[in-house]
């Protein structure tokens, strides 16, 4: 939270969350084809010389589905960044990373009405794969298993989830808001946040939106 980060965004997911916020790298996928060495010329360009272990956060989409995020976490390990990969926790690859922030997607992201139901059935038949979620807990050197919450109906499935799950305490455990301005953000907090200190979880604000607002390039 708040340490100055370098993303890079992978285009394309095997998921389609009705709720996502980045529909450019899921829904409509866009960007272009960057081999790793490129990408990581971009990410030393944007390392200010103070800080060379500068935090690189791989996301997506799906970052995971990538053909080549193996060598990409190498080559910004060998770099001495400290990466973080967010991932839905659906596929596992051994990646050399620092931070494992996985995100398992609930009933709330099941697109039941988006673009007329069509990809429901695929993205419910994948989004929960407790074996993957596992693995990463067992071998990521540091984890988090994070849960996007739009109303309380999602604690039961979040119990279900963490009690399917060892190797992990309360403290591994984050709950962020659904939603893309500040306004459902901070109508949610209260409540999820009693909901954190009653069970021990972490709290996770959407410091981005907070800052900036929905926009790219943040």
């Amino acid at each position: 939270m708040g340490v100055p980060s370098v993303f890079i965004r992978a285009s394309g997911c095997n998921l389609r969350c009705q709720w996502c916020d980045t529909p450019y790298a899921s829904w409509e996928p866009q960007g272009q084809q960057m081999p790793v060495a490129e990408i990581v010329s971009r990410v030393e360009a944007l390392t200010p010389a103070v800080h060379p272990g500068l935090h690189v956060v791989i996301t997506g989409g799906e970052p995971m589905i990538m053909p080549e995020i193996e060598e990409l976490c190498l080559a910004l390990k060998e770099r001495g960044k400290h990466v973080t990969m967010e991932t839905a926790g659906t596929l596992w690859k051994a990646v050399r990373i620092d931070l494992a922030s996985v995100s398992p997607k609930l009933a709330n992201s099941t697109p039941l009405e988006r673009e007329g139901g069509r990809f429901a059935k695929a993205h419910e038949a994948q989004r929960i794969n407790i074996p993957v979620i596992q693995k990463f807990i067992d071998e990521s050197p540091d984890v988090q298993v994070k849960f996007v919450v739009s109303s309380e109906s999602d604690l039961d499935e979040i119990d279900s989830i963490v009690g399917q799950l060892t190797g992990i305490t309360p403290q591994d455990v984050l709950l962020m808001p659904e939603g893309v301005d500040a306004e459902t953000l901070r109508g949610r907090a209260p409540w999820i946040g009693e909901v954190c200190k009653r069970r021990g979880y972490r709290y996770c604000p959407r410091l981005h939106v907070e800052m900036y607002g929905n926009r790219r390039g943040t």
